[in-house]
């Protein structure tokens, strides 16, 4: 039977630690110390014990890697200490380890040296010789990023100041171009504001799963009305790929079907971005599709998700819940 922990100590904690209901699921915390998981016969009775650097297992890796594993084997999601489940629904916030976690020490990322929780933020913004920092002549094309400590000496060095005008018209040049990219992507949405016919609504994707012999995951709404027609939403997992739990990179592509009849082709703009609620990072996307009843539906277009990890917190979630934005073209 593990010893019970002790009372912990009062302090603020910024940090939140969530337990399952009936069990604790071996959650790390920072450094080398981590609350240890018992299994069901422990009563979620937390230690806090020295442990090897890296060892434990904290919620945001359950969220981002066992989550999303399970969700595309079809299993249940498991604590890989005692093999309880694990899912959102069953965890609740233990605030008597997060007080206790918040005066732990913590490493520093950059030169992995112990401080005080309350002065990390400050050693790794300011003060730390090892953090990543960039070139003061990044504005003209200083693509160098380094440890702080080789900063000078890098700037003594560096030949971008040196350059000739033509050179250095060349380098903003390039720059300018990816600046105009983002600039016409936030014209183009401004335009599509001013349109007369405009709709957008929560869309939820629930997961199912295909009838082959070796199922596949696919996400599908439920028929929702913007603009007086209905719609559905479809989305796979890497445009479903054979076994894309093997694979570390994740995508997310969708595909818009128009399930009303109309009289003419209606031609639209559609985008998805994040929930009000959600926290995964999307970058917005135009696409266009002319609809007719003979073509219906769009090609599988990418969810433009930053990278594999917000992905995963997505397929962790029990649905995804997005805002899709509808615009109707008028001739």
């Amino acid at each position: 039977r593990p010893p019970s922990p002790g009372p912990a100590p009062s302090f603020p904690g910024g940090f939140r630690f969530f337990f399952p209901k009936v069990v604790s699921s071996g959650l790390r915390a920072p450094t080398h110390y981590r609350p240890t998981c018992h299994g069901p016969q422990a009563r979620a009775r937390v230690e806090l014990r020295p442990v090897p650097p890296g060892a434990g297992i904290s919620v945001s890796v359950c969220s981002s890697e066992h989550c999303p594993d399970a969700r595309l084997k079809e299993e249940q999601a498991t604590c890989p200490n005692c093999r309880c489940e694990i899912s959102k629904s069953l965890c609740c916030r233990n605030l008597a380890v997060e007080k206790a976690v918040s005066e732990l020490p913590s490493e520093c990322g950059f030169c992995l040296c112990q401080f005080p929780r309350s002065l990390l933020e400050r050693h790794q913004k300011e003060e730390c010789q090892d953090r990543v920092t960039q070139c003061k002549y990044k504005r003209i094309g200083c693509p160098w990023h380094g440890p702080f400590h080789e900063l000078t000496v890098h700037e003594a060095a560096c030949a971008h100041p040196t350059k000739t005008g033509n050179e250095l018209m060349e380098i903003l040049d390039e720059m300018d171009q990816s600046h105009r990219k983002e600039m016409q992507l936030y014209n183009s949405i401004f335009s599509l504001l001013s349109f007369e016919k405009i709709g957008y609504t929560e869309v939820q994707f629930r997961p199912y799963r295909t009838d082959d012999f070796i199922t596949r995951l696919y996400y599908e709404t439920p028929r929702f009305t913007v603009l007086n027609q209905t719609w559905v939403l479809k989305a796979r997992v890497n445009d479903s790929e054979r076994n894309p739990n093997l694979s570390c990179k994740r995508t997310l592509s969708f595909q818009l079907l128009l399930k009303s009849k109309v009289t003419a082709p209606l031609e639209c703009s559609f985008l998805l971005l994040k929930g009000p609620y959600d926290d995964v990072k999307i970058s917005p996307v135009i696409y266009h599709f002319v609809f007719t009843n003979e073509s219906n539906e769009t090609d599988y277009v990418p969810l433009p998700i930053v990278d594999s990890v917000e992905c995963n917190k997505l397929l962790a979630a029990k649905n995804i819940n997005l805002r899709l934005f509808l615009f109707q073209i008028q001739k």
